[in-house]
This record gives C-alpha cells, structure tokens and sequence, in this order.
C-alpha cells in the first residue's frame, strides 16, 4: 500500500517516475488500439488530427474539419483538467498530488466500459460521436499526468518522441570514438534513457496487442479491469489525504467567511473640529 501512495505522491523519484510511465503507458496501447477497433481513429494521435484538419480546411469537408477540432479541444480540455487537478493539490499540500487525474480517469474508463456502446450513438456538435471526444480527453487527462510528474521526460500516450529519444541514444551507443580523441569529447550512449524508452515502447505495444484482443472479443467491458487498476494507483494516496479532503469539502460547503453586516458595524465618528477622536487637540486641555 505504502509502494502504490508513493507513485502518484508528489515526492518524486526516477523510480517511481519509470514504474508509473511504464504502466500508464500499457494503459495507453490498450486504449488506443481497443479504440481504434471501435471508432477506427486512434485518439491520442494528435499530430494526425490536426494534419486532418488542414487537409479538410483546404478540401472544404467540413464535417471531418469539425470532428479534428472536437478531438483536439477535448485532448486539450484533458490536459487543462490535469493541470487545475494537479495544481489545486499542491496548493492544499495533499499528498495524492497526481492522484485526482487518475482517479478521474478511471471512473471515465469504468463508465466507458458499461456504457460505452451508447456513446456511440450520441452525437455531438462535433459531427464525431460522444466516444471519440471521451478517448481524447482521457489520452490528454493522462498524457499531461506523467508530462508534469517527469518534468516533460516522459510521455506514454503516443511514441513518437519516445521511438526518436530511442533512435538518439542507439546513435550514440554505436558512435566510434576514434582513439586519440579526449576523453571529455567521447560520445556516450544514456543507457538508462535507452532503456526507459525501450520500455515505454514495449509497454505501449503490449497494451496495444491486449487491447485490441481484449475489444474484439469481449467489447467494452474490456477497459473495466484497465480502470481498475487505475484505481488502484489513485486510492492509496487519496486515502491517506481523506482527513484533508474532508475539511477542503467543508470550506467548500460553508463557503467563504461572511462580511459583517453595516448594523453591527461601529458607527463612524466625525471627526472633531480641533483633533482626532481619540484625544484632545493641540489647543485643549484634558
């Protein structure tokens, strides 16, 4: 229980930094591929929208210009919902400070896995049903998780700069240093960095194949088990933060502290003709 509080904790740790990304990023290829399977877009490829959007601006096909720009305001709306998440812990100094995206997230995915096949039906202003916009702004709740945790080192929802991160240090790792050359100019592959992004990789990969079987032969009810492993990462810490939530909730009810009304104030007194109201003037005696 201890290990699971300090991952989404706000003490941060390489360790924890790695053990969290490699998860969330399983989380991810699953997500993403399962989704793929059900509304044949991958809804963390942002790059992809919004070189769809152009094309369609330039085409003039507005409904696929409307369905781009639904899937990126709601990978943004994810990433902003995060942020103010995030942020707000760290103000109140809970412990849980990555624990209320994640636990969002999850509750999201629980919906969407009993619920999912009538998202499908409801449309939006978007011309994109509900479920495209709902994937999208859970790749951008989760992608801005482990963006603001790693200081941006790490990302789990699309593998684009990971596989360029990976490519880097294998360049490196196969450069020659030729002999003579000083010691302080040798080119060294970052062997941890290699293996955190192979790892990513990896991982991202994984959920992709468990995630496309999970949705083609179970269906929606696949990411149940997905969200319940976040769950599992966001209550530990939130529990330990309960004493603390609770008097947060009950500011909040009670709202902010009343002004007192003019009738109890202290009446204003004028002031006198020859000094202050709180002693005689220059020219009088007491």
């Amino acid at each position: 229980m201890r290990r699971l509080r300090h991952l989404t904790g706000h003490h941060r740790t390489v360790t924890t930094n790695r053990v969290l990304g490699l998860l969330l990023a399983f989380n991810a290829g699953a997500v993403n591929a399962g989704g793929f399977l059900v509304v044949h877009m991958y809804t963390s490829h942002m790059t992809g929208f919004l070189s769809s959007l152009a094309d369609n601006l330039v085409m003039g096909n507005m409904k696929l210009v409307l369905g781009a720009v639904g899937a990126l305001w709601a990978f943004l709306s994810g990433a902003g919902s995060t942020a103010i998440m995030v942020n707000w812990a760290r103000h109140h100094r809970l412990r849980g400070t990555y624990a209320l995206p994640l636990l969002l997230e999850a509750v999201l995915l629980l919906l969407f896995g009993l619920m999912g096949a009538i998202t499908l039906g409801w449309r939006t202003p978007f011309s994109v049903p509900l479920t495209v916009l709902l994937l999208a702004y859970l790749m951008g709740l989760q992608n801005a998780v482990v963006t603001k945790m790693s200081s941006a080192q790490i990302r789990t929802t699309h593998m684009t700069g990971v596989v360029t991160d990976l490519g880097i240090e294998m360049g490196k790792m196969l450069y020659w240093n030729r002999s003579g050359t000083a010691p302080d100019r040798h080119v060294h592959a970052n062997r941890e960095r290699l293996r955190l992004m192979a790892g990513l990789m990896g991982m991202f990969l994984m959920g992709g194949l468990v995630g496309a079987a999970g949705f083609k032969h179970v269906g929606f009810i696949f990411v149940v088990p997905l969200a319940l492993v976040l769950l599992t990462l966001s209550l530990p810490p939130l529990w330990a933060d309960r004493v603390r939530l609770r008097q947060l909730l009950k500011a909040l009810r009670s709202g902010p502290p009343a002004l007192p009304s003019p009738a109890h104030l202290p009446p204003h007194s004028p002031p006198h003709p020859h000094g202050t109201a709180h002693g005689p003037g220059p020219h009088e005696t007491r």
